[in-house]
């Protein structure tokens, strides 16, 4: 069964950082797409980015400099390095990839940015 468990979420200050992380398991983790979602209150699930099996980043206009999406195959795992955070980056922000055409998610971690 493909499990995809993230971490890192948190309180922060508008300006400031957060990583979020995403442990992949029960899948060849290596030859996936993996994404970065998110879903604020009242706000329609938006795609924040995204990183091919091999290595291409693609993001939202919204993040496009501050946030850096990137994998280690050898760990399982995707990361989402987020700098220069806006209160309006608050959000649940979860893990998914599209595995053999299913959707695959992860239970989400929260992020909230004060002003």
């Amino acid at each position: 069964q493909v499990q995809l468990v993230e971490s890192g979420g948190g309180l922060v200050q508008a300006g400031g950082s957060l990583r979020l992380s995403c442990a992949a398991s029960g899948l060849i983790f290596r030859i996936w797409s993996m994404d970065w979602y998110r879903q604020a209150p009242g706000n329609q699930r938006e795609l924040v980015a995204s990183i091919t099996s091999g290595g291409d980043a693609n993001y939202a206009d919204s993040v496009k400099g501050r946030f850096t999406i990137s994998r280690d195959n050898a760990k399982n795992t995707v990361w989402l390095q987020m700098d220069s955070l806006k209160p309006e980056d608050t959000a649940v922000y979860q893990c998914h990839t599209l595995h053999y055409g299913k959707d695959v998610w992860g239970r989400g971690t929260q992020v909230t940015v004060s002003s």
